[in-house]
């Protein structure tokens, strides 16, 4: 149900990167419109379920847009899609991958779904949280995701395992990474299709949209209102484009080691293809009542360079006056772009909303306009649909962001570190630097020493904060021998480790040792096999013996000359099981082996 709005209600708003104070109320065709909507809603007559397509892309700051002042950039499609929308200027996602995915799926902070870091074991999700898809399926719609999800490449945390019936996606955090399919590289790439992989010619960002295109045409055919989860990887690194997308930028943004005309030329790959989804939606008469969503996953990570004590460069890129970029607890690293267009609900026209809002708001608020089933509490995110409509009274809130895993790379989570306690004016960062948001947007000047009071409430908060969450900051493990899941991959994404993880350097051996967490879903005799490389890349071991120690366990085997892989036979009980998987070399270095193939084989 959606509340006829309250006339007149003050709102705050930005206007050239400041805010300001504004009244706001609704035409009478406005009111007519939500009076209809209204009606339609209560007596299910003629009430259509709307469509959501939710695009979210990787690593593009609030200011890698032209809407939003950057001189060089040219986003013309997402200026008209801004243009459109109702806006949210004061939107924070968390300033890396996982943790904002994790916070956008549930709505809930990312901590406590246990995904609050990138790799390192971390970055999968409990498995009693619900998704986004899992609502939306629920309540009779077609799910599909196409692109990223970063949330687990194993069962129980595949993106078909948590509620996306229809699923085009590449594992880890980025293509090329070291759980994607090998060789991948932007172009003509293999990529997993609803459990098998598939090779796609053309660039990765095309195939996305074209994909999630064939999905949407197919369940509009159908009459199937459907959920479409667009989560690109552009423009993540490595900037890789074609280079009519580049030429662009080569002299004007020749800055970031001449990477960065590659990154904006991802962006204006991007672009493209969102006005070739809103073409489309239009022309079959998808339009109207879709709600169509744009936002990004954390502040930017080619749109600016740095100096070492993380501040901008002058001149060097266009940040929007922030402070931070990625991996940033200042505002650059997590003040997002956030659009809500939806025509039938009559949130068009351009508006701005400067309400202090988080990406754990957004499944809320898509329960609420969806009229989704399940729970309607128990969410750390709030719905916006008041905001949107403009009624009833929005308490102001103190919001807590921090991402364990910038902070030394410990095991145990760490207090304060990498934080940041947000309301509407302040923002503590770290328990101890305090910026005033609305006089200094840029946080320059640390003013905890003039405002002792305001630091002690806001550190009250952070503890309360953390008593609550921290228990969920625990591992979470991967089922090996279930069957949804015959064979399982383990790779250095899966290490549960106090330090980084070698993504892609895969041609030196390990020098890491750290455990792989798991669950044996079936007690039974498994074939573990080790190698550096993947399987199919068909290339041999550097080392001379593999060692696998599990469950008590420890066996040792001499790998030969020119073996890719070896492999162990041994019964598994069902249960919690940490394994160490190594290879070692002649001169005893030893690490952990980048890929571990566990499978069931007594059935």
């Amino acid at each position: 149900m959606i509340d006829v709005p309250l006339p007149r209600l003050k709102m705050r708003s930005i206007e050239n990167g400041k805010p300001m104070e504004r009244r706001s109320h609704l035409s009478a065709m406005s009111w007519m419109h939500i009076f209809l909507m209204v009606l339609a809603l209560t007596f299910g007559a003629k009430a259509r379920k709307p469509n959501v397509v939710l695009i979210l892309t990787d690593d593009q700051g609030y200011g890698d847009l032209s809407c939003h002042g950057n001189p060089l950039l040219k986003t013309p499609e997402l200026d008209r899609l801004h243009a459109d929308s109702i806006r949210f200027t004061d939107m924070h996602a968390n300033p890396f991958c996982t943790p904002t995915r994790a916070a956008l799926m549930t709505g809930h902070y990312a901590t406590r779904t246990g995904a609050y870091r990138t790799s390192a074991g971390r970055d999968r999700m409990h498995s009693d949280e619900k998704t986004m898809a899992q609502f939306f399926g629920d309540s009779g719609y077609a799910t599909g995701l196409f692109g990223k999800w970063h949330l687990g490449d194993n069962y129980p945390h595949r993106p078909q395992d948590r509620g996306f019936q229809e699923v085009l996606w590449h594992r880890c955090g980025g293509i090329g990474q070291s759980a994607d399919y090998w060789g991948n590289d932007y172009f003509d790439d293999t990529y997993e299709r609803n459990g098998k992989f598939e090779k796609f010619k053309g660039y990765c960002t095309d195939i996305w949209f074209e994909e999630a295109l064939g999905f949407i045409e197919m369940k509009a055919r159908e009459k199937k209102p459907f959920f479409v989860y667009l989560a690109t990887n552009a423009p993540h690194s490595p900037f890789r484009v074609a280079a009519s997308y580049e030429q662009p930028y080569r002299k004007s943004a020749a800055w970031r080691k001449g990477k960065a005309s590659k990154f904006y030329g991802m962006i204006a790959n991007l672009d493209e293809n969102v006005g070739k989804l809103r073409r489309k939606l239009k022309s079959w008469g998808l339009a109207e009542n879709t709600i169509l969503i744009f936002m990004t996953d954390n502040g930017t990570s080619g749109g600016v360079e740095m100096e070492t004590d993380g501040q901008v460069v002058e001149g060097k890129g266009f940040n929007a006056g922030m402070r931070g970029r990625k991996a940033s607890v200042y505002d650059g690293g997590h003040r997002v772009p956030f659009f809500v267009h939806w025509p039938e609900g009559g949130w068009t026209g351009g508006r701005d909303i400067a309400t202090l809002v988080a990406a754990y708001d957004v499944l809320p608020t898509l329960i609420e306009l969806c009229g989704l089933g399940g729970r309607k509490n128990g969410f750390d995110g709030r719905s916006l649909a008041p905001l949107l409509a403009e009624r009833g009274d929005w308490p102001e809130r103190e919001l807590v962001l921090q991402y364990q895993g910038g902070n030394g790379f410990t095991y145990l989570p760490e207090k304060w570190s990498d934080s940041v306690v947000m309301t509407e004016r302040w923002r503590l960062v770290d328990g101890r630097h305090l910026f005033d948001i609305e006089k200094d947007p840029s946080q320059r000047h640390d003013v905890a020493p003039d405002h002792p009071e305001t630091v002690r409430r806001l550190r009250i908060r952070y503890e309360e904060w953390w008593e609550e969450v921290s228990p969920r900051m625990r591992p979470v493990r991967i089922h090996v021998g279930h069957p949804a899941q015959p064979r399982v991959i383990l790779t250095p994404q899966d290490w549960y480790t106090a330090i980084g993880n070698p993504q892609t350097r895969i041609r030196e051996p390990a020098t890491v040792s750290a455990p792989l967490m798991l669950h044996v879903a079936r007690s039974g005799v498994y074939r573990v096999t080790l190698s550096q490389y993947p399987l199919e890349a068909h290339q041999p071991m550097a080392s001379s013996r593999a060692v696998l120690r599990i469950a008590g366990k420890s066996v040792e085997k001499r790998i030969k000359k020119g073996e890719s892989a070896v492999s162990f036979e041994l019964r598994l009980m069902q249960g919690d099981a940490n394994m160490e998987a190594l290879l070692r070399m002649d001169s005893g270095q030893e690490g952990s082996a980048y890929y571990v193939y566990v499978e069931r084989i007594d059935d």
